[in-house]
């Protein structure tokens, strides 16, 4: 075996693992930075910023894979035949991923915050209440009379509301 056979592999790999602390330190600060000009607590970017750290990992990996050799349609074979597997084992809980979704376009998009009093504008159970916390699957809402109300993101990003100013 000869080290010189592989090494442009050695060089991007070696780049790879460079930038992808790189590119992670980057987005925290850009997610920190919208946060502090936003108004968002510490706890909700927290999440942000892992999911985003989790995706910038599997891009590396992806990335190391095909520097590599491996061809990029056999691991998207692999990752369809997982994504397959877990999504029969959770068929039932097929709205993670769109709870994970609706928490991230909550986060960057919305026109409310947590401690924002606000009015779900429903026929058939209308809520005023106040956001406690908007977590990565669910938004926890506290009612006038202490009641916590707990809704899966995508069903918060789907309700019309009104906020009270």
């Amino acid at each position: 075996m000869n080290i010189q056979e592989y090494f442009p592999q050695i060089i991007a790999s070696g780049i790879t693992v460079i930038i992808i602390p790189i590119s992670k330190y980057i987005a925290k600060k850009i997610i920190n930075k919208y946060s502090a000009i936003s108004l968002r607590p510490e706890t909700r970017t927290g999440h942000i910023k892992h999911i985003i750290s989790v995706l910038i990992n599997w891009t590396g990996l992806f990335t190391l894979a095909v520097i590599w050799g491996v061809k990029p349609e056999n691991i998207l074979i692999a990752i369809s035949s997982i994504f397959a597997v877990i999504g029969a084992a959770l068929f039932a809980q097929w709205s993670i991923l769109s709870n994970i979704t609706a928490g991230i376009i909550l986060f960057f998009t919305t026109a409310y915050k947590i401690g924002d009093q606000i009015n779900i504008i429903d026929k058939d159970m209308p809520i005023e209440a106040t956001i406690e916390t908007i977590q990565t699957f669910y938004t926890h809402l506290r009612t006038t009379d202490n009641q916590l109300i707990i809704i899966p993101n995508n069903l918060f990003l789907q309700k019309m509301i009104s906020i009270k100013k």
